[in-house]
């Protein structure tokens, strides 16, 4: 199964919360209150994505964070790697050797790559204003000009 690490979830939750509306500077005790995640993950979280570049902090009494762009300009594969690194299927579908024991004689091995990067394109093609929308988007990933495997 693949799945992305709770505090990853939080960090699209809370960034939801400033896609709505990015103009606005939230403090962590505002998205703590709003979100209800807990205080000290939000600020873990906050600080997180500041240093990928997805925040920008603004210090002062009238001081906060707030997206560094707009939020169809943030996929969630930006936000992903600010938070765990580049989402991966595999050890061996990033394209580095001496990850597996059967590295040598692996049917499959070029195959996580062309399914990485499926995957990676979806999630470069969903954005933050995406997930502020009340129905997901239909995203096409493969189809049948696509230079995934042809």
């Amino acid at each position: 199964m693949l799945r992305l690490s709770k505090l990853t979830d939080y960090g699209i939750v809370l960034l939801t919360h400033f896609a709505k509306d990015s103009e606005s500077v939230l403090t962590s005790t505002d998205l703590a209150e709003r979100t209800r995640v807990p205080l000290p993950t939000v600020g873990k979280l906050l600080k997180l994505l500041t240093k990928g570049e997805i925040l920008v902090s603004h210090r002062g009494s009238l001081g906060g964070y707030k997206l560094s762009r707009e939020p169809r300009a943030i996929s969630v594969h930006q936000v992903i790697h600010a938070l765990e690194g580049a989402p991966q299927l595999t050890d061996c579908s990033v394209g580095e050797s001496g990850n597996c024991d059967l590295e040598g004689g692996c049917p499959v091995q070029g195959h996580w790559t062309k399914l990485n990067l499926a995957i990676r394109k979806s999630l470069e093609n969903l954005t933050l204003e995406d997930l502020t929308q009340p129905h997901a988007p239909r995203l096409e990933v493969i189809n049948e000009q696509n230079t995934i495997g042809h």
